[in-house]
């Protein structure tokens, strides 16, 4: 039976959300921003464990008095320079047995478990696969403040994660390569492997500004209205 294990990361800094602690730690509805993702990554069936990456310590003091049961998590790792970088600190500590790898960033934060095990289970099928949805506005590509092109915007897709793969592509595909890149896909899209891509949904948005935070409180409260 395949065995899947989520790397959660939580090591992004947190300047442009106007605070001085890491993005993972900001609050979030009365909770670290982070402790929202690992609720729905312990609440979903197809995670069997979760290792989390960030200022350990410090993270787990943060979820002391969250009440949240940390049953799934198997290790706490420090985070690296880059992104990249923590995700291979992630990867070195996942435990035996597990075959496949649920990549996640906890600046996603409203993340649904359903967006989280249909990426599996493609992956699982197919070997890669990565939460994505189709780009709805124009792009335009700018040099020095003046549109020199509009790109069609038939066949683009704005990726999400998580991204989810077998253990030994994303292995072979960190230990080979050659620069930093902005997503586990690129990389191991790099060996030649297929990325399929998962539904994933508009509300699993990056946290990434002040007003960014204020809509994600504003879908957990009408979340929590609803339930």
């Amino acid at each position: 039976m395949s065995r899947t294990a989520a790397i959660l990361l939580c090591a992004g800094r947190g300047e442009r959300l106007g605070h001085d602690v890491p993005k993972a730690m900001v609050p979030l509805a009365g909770r670290p921003l982070f402790s929202w993702s690992l609720e729905t990554l312990q609440s979903c069936p197809a995670v069997d464990d979760i290792v989390v990456v960030g200022e350990s310590r410090i993270l787990r003091e943060l979820l002391s008095a969250s009440g949240l049961s940390l049953h799934k998590v198997v290790a706490w790792v420090e985070g690296g320079q880059e992104r990249q970088h923590s995700v291979a600190r992630g990867l070195a500590a996942l435990p035996p047995g597990c075959d496949i790898v649920a990549v996640h960033d906890s600046a996603r934060a409203l993340v649904s478990a359903g967006v989280v095990e249909r990426a599996i289970t493609m992956a699982r099928e197919c070997g890669a696969a990565l939460a994505a949805v189709p780009l709805a506005d124009t792009l335009k590509r700018v040099e020095e403040g003046v549109v020199t092109e509009t790109p069609p915007r038939a066949g683009l897709w704005c990726a999400q994660t998580p991204q989810v793969f077998r253990r030994d592509w994303l292995e072979a595909a960190h230990a080979g390569a050659a620069g930093v890149v902005t997503d586990d896909a690129a990389l191991v899209e790099q060996l030649g492997h297929a990325v399929r891509v998962s539904e994933g949904d508009a509300t699993n948005f990056k946290i990434t500004t002040a007003a960014d935070l204020s809509v994600a409180a504003a879908l957990l409260s009408a979340r929590k209205e609803r339930a």
